[in-house]
């Protein structure tokens, strides 16, 4: 098997020898299926203490929702949320931070606080100056793949090929990066489930990744499907806290189809569910 890593500041991160699990870390008041219950600077150390020794990989903190209807925040607003959890987590942890934002400056913050990686659900369409960021810290970069913006984006006529859409994306956002001096060493790709798509594209996307593996075979791919409103239509409308399931069969079929990181709210399940999809791979 082909050494693959992932370039992020001061390390690799190596995805070919089995698929990685970033834990989510929502310190806001008002994501989707969390809100409100990591505000406080312990509460959201101890949670990422607890996904740490569940078995994430990585930990991704957000101190702004995208959930659809969603409106931004402040810049200083996001900073003093997610700062003080960064710079806390990242002299304590052993494993990589990042930072879950659209905004330059709370790149530049969160970098400063010790996280090692920007995740962009806009990939680089909001701000630009993210890639600035993490090129000159050599931080590793997120590029996702979205439509509209977190308000308006379930508002949006669906597009009729989500497949080109998606390649045609996230295409840009790497042009965009590599323009910015970000390496493609850096770069991880992610297809962008529930922003701005149906739910049938939804299911395309995740039966087809291997498509988007051939389209760009020099990038890793995350995938992130936990607990989103999709799975809860299917599921007869089960609230977000009732879709631990149906996320773990969205996550099974992503890392079958071609999937190296995942981004998930439970992190043990799924550190079960994927060990055992992984050795199954193996024979493929």
């Amino acid at each position: 098997m082909p050494l693959l890593e992932w370039k992020i500041g001061r390390r690799s991160l190596r995805y070919a020898e089995r698929t990685l699990v970033m834990g989510i870390l929502n310190v806001t008041p008002d994501s989707f299926s969390d809100g409100g219950q990591f505000l406080s600077p312990d509460r959201a150390l101890a949670h990422a203490e607890q996904m740490i020794a569940e078995g994430a990989d990585l930990i991704d903190v957000g101190g702004e929702s995208t959930r659809p209807g969603s409106e931004f925040v402040s810049e200083q607003q996001e900073i003093d949320r997610v700062v003080p959890v960064i710079e806390r987590l990242s002299s304590n942890a052993s494993i990589p931070i990042s930072i879950d934002t659209t905004k330059s400056s709370v790149a530049r913050a969160a970098l400063q606080a010790g996280a090692e990686i920007v995740n962009d659900i806009s990939g680089l369409r909001f701000d630009a100056a993210i890639a600035d960021e993490a090129a000159r810290t050599g931080a590793g970069l997120v590029l996702m793949h979205s439509r509209g913006t977190p308000k308006d984006m379930q508002q949006l006529p669906p597009v009729a090929d989500i497949m080109t859409e998606v390649v045609s994306g996230l295409r840009e956002s790497i042009r965009v990066a590599n323009q910015h001096r970000v390496a493609n060493e850096n770069i991880v790709i992610d297809p962008g489930i529930g922003f701005g798509k149906t739910v049938e594209q939804n299911l395309e996307l995740i039966a087809k990744l291997d498509e988007l593996s051939r389209e760009f075979p020099k990038f890793p791919i995350m995938i992130g499907t936990s607990r989103k409103a999709f799975i809860g239509k299917l599921l007869n409308d089960a609230p977000a806290d009732e879709r631990l399931h149906g996320t773990i069969a969205t996550v099974v079929a992503a890392v079958m189809n071609g999937a190296h990181i995942v981004r998930v709210h439970d992190v043990k399940a799924t550190v079960e569910a994927i060990r055992v999809a992984d050795a199954i791979g193996r024979w493929r």
